[in-house]
């Protein structure tokens, strides 16, 4: 049995540690993705995790499935090519530590996941399943992400989403909207960041989690607004709870995906159903979440940057 199971990339995030005499970047790699980041933080904390994906027949792709396993995720389901090259993410950050992204992804493996080769029985032994956009943008990927995704819906499994806006992967603007509000009426727990709801509504954290609950059927919804915290809502409570303070903030790649996996591995943790909790309930896993992904962000990557339960427990 399986806690959660994911689906979607698995990548190399190349971030930018300094530039030479000529302005050309020294990247420092690190395993991420998405998918690979929310499951990591849910496996350090204890829960049982597999992802399904692709990832090349090369030297990044065994580093990748080597740092999965080394992470506690279950890859089982990770499949490798010989015929397409690990997608590569290249990432450089502004003076506040807010990043953005360049893809080698044309096509890169974790988009040219078939149907054929994704394994069914890991949903059908998990109690939540994950997806976002990146497995939505181009087929086979897309295809493969609406046949997991019905498997988990027909089995009453607990659906989770994350948005994940990457505009440079989509063609246009009104196809990214299109997909993300497609994946919006398929989940019952949300994440998506202020952006995204801007992007997405023209309107802000508060006005977005009421409309994805009342108009797309989620019961859960967060919605993460960086320092300023994060804004949560279900039918029976809505609030905000603040950012760590004081934090020297160096690198917020895989912070949204730490603080989504905290979340989760909290809101499992209670029994309830994500509809179910209280206010109260609601703040000590927002809290929890806010913490891990601030901490996360005064550390280099995504896996890599994942803090310890303890360490979390202590400041939130």
């Amino acid at each position: 049995m399986y806690d959660v199971v994911a689906i979607g990339e698995l990548l190399i995030d190349f971030t930018c540690k300094a530039l030479d005499k000529d302005g050309y970047p020294t990247m420092e790699a690190h395993p991420g993705g998405a998918p690979a980041n929310y499951l990591a933080a849910l496996a350090k904390f204890g829960a049982k995790t597999a992802l399904l994906g692709k990832v090349g027949d090369d030297a990044f792709g065994r580093l990748l499935r080597s740092s999965l396993g080394r992470a506690g995720i279950d890859v089982g389901g990770l499949v490798t090519a010989g015929d397409v090259f690990t997608t590569l993410a290249f990432v450089t950050l502004d003076e506040s530590g807010d990043r953005e992204f360049s893809f080698a992804r044309k096509p890169g493996a974790d988009a040219r996941l078939g149907p054929e080769e994704l394994r069914l029985d890991y949903i059908e032994q998990a109690r939540v399943f994950h997806f976002g956009t990146l497995s939505l943008t181009e087929e086979p990927v897309r295809s493969s992400t609406e046949k997991a995704l019905a498997c988990a819906k027909r089995l009453n499994k607990l659906i989770s989403f994350d948005p994940n806006l990457r505009l440079p992967l989509w063609r246009t603007p009104d196809e990214a909207r299109k997909q993300m509000l497609w994946g919006l009426a398929q989940a019952d727990v949300v994440k998506l960041s202020v952006e995204e709801a801007a992007f997405l509504f023209f309107t802000g954290p508060e006005n977005a989690a009421e409309k994805i609950l009342n108009e797309f059927g989620a019961a859960l919804v967060y919605v993460t607004c960086g320092a300023e915290g994060c804004v949560y809502q279900n039918k029976k409570a809505r609030g905000r709870v603040p950012a760590l303070s004081g934090l020297n903030i160096v690198d917020t790649t895989g912070a949204g995906d730490i603080f989504a996996g905290a979340a989760m591995f909290r809101l499992l943790r209670s029994g309830k159903a994500p509809g179910e909790l209280d206010g109260a309930e609601l703040a000590d896993i927002v809290r929890f979440a806010c913490a891990a992904a601030g901490l996360s962000a005064t550390r280099p990557g995504g896996i890599s940057s994942i803090p310890e339960y303890e360490e979390i427990s202590a400041l939130a």
